[in-house]
C-alpha cells in the first residue's frame, strides 16, 4: 500500500532523524553513561514501546480527517513540514547537554528502567506532534488505508530507531565518562541537527506538492 517511489526518502529522513542526538537520544545515553549497556538497552524497549502509542494516535487521527476532508489532509501535511523547520530552529536556539539519572548506582532495577521509558515518551507531547508531522508526508491516500500506511510506516521507522539508538547505547556505555564530560560535542550537534530538520521540512513539503 505504500507509496514505493517515497520509500527511499522516507528511510534516508528516518535514519537522519534517529542519528540526531534529541530528548530520547540523551535519555539513552545518560542510561548507558550512569549505568551501563544494558539498563541503555532496556531503556530503548521502554521508548519505543513508548512510541507505538504515538503512531497508533497519529494514524487513527490522520484517517478521521481524511474521512472528513480531503484538503484537510493536505494542510495537515503542509503544517507537519512547517512544524519540522520549526524544530530545526528550536535545535539551532537549544542548549541540549546529557544531564544525571536520579542515581547512578551500580544496581539498576531494569523493571523501572523499562516503565521509565515507556513513560518518558508516551507523556511526551512533542513525539505525538512529531509523528503527526513526519509520517504523513509519505502517505497517499490513493494507496489504500491511510492508518494502515501511518501504521506501516511507524513501525519501520521504530526498526531503524532500534539499530541507531541500539548504537548510541552501546557506544555510551562503553565511552561512559569521556562522553558524559563532552559538552564542547553536544554545542556544536545542534547546528547539525538544526539544518537537518530545516532541510527535511523543506525537501518533504516541495516533494508532496510535485504529487497529487
Amino acid at each position: 500500500m505504500i507509496d514505493p517511489s517515497k520509500l527511499p526518502l522516507f528511510f534516508v529522513a528516518s535514519i537522519t532523524i534517529m542519528l540526531i542526538p534529541g530528548p530520547a537520544v540523551l535519555y539513552i545515553i545518560t542510561r548507558s553513561v550512569d549505568q551501563g549497556r544494558t539498563a541503555g538497552f532496556i531503556s530503548i524497549l521502554g521508548l519505543h514501546t513508548g512510541t507505538l502509542v504515538h503512531i497508533i494516535a497519529a494514524a487513527l487521527g490522520l484517517s478521521a480527517i481524511l474521512l472528513s476532508s480531503a484538503l484537510a489532509f493536505s494542510v495537515v501535511k503542509y503544517l507537519g513540514a512547517i512544524y519540522l523547520v520549526y524544530l530545526g530552529i528550536q535545535k539551532l536556539r537549544s542548549h541540549e547537554g546529557i544531564a544525571p539519572t536520579e542515581s547512578s548506582a551500580p544496581s539498576t532495577n531494569l523493571k523501572r528502567v523499562y516503565s521509565q521509558g515507556i513513560v518518558v515518551n508516551v507523556l511526551n507531547p512533542k513525539m505525538a506532534l512529531f509523528f503527526f508531522a513526519f509520517l504523513p508526508q509519505f502517505v497517499n491516500p490513493q494507496r489504500g488505508s491511510v492508518g494502515a500506511q501511518m501504521v506501516m510506516l511507524g513501525l519501520m521507522s521504530i526498526g531503524i530507531a532500534l539499530f541507531t539508538d541500539g548504537t548510541y547505547a552501546f557506544l555510551a556505555g562503553t565511552l561512559g565518562q569521556k562522553l558524559k564530560n563532552s559538552q564542547k560535542f553536544w554545542r556544536r550537534q545542534r547546528y547539525i541537527a538544526g539544518s537537518i530538520y530545516i532541510g527535511l521540512g523543506v525537501t518533504t513539503a516541495v516533494s508532496g506538492s510535485g504529487k497529487k
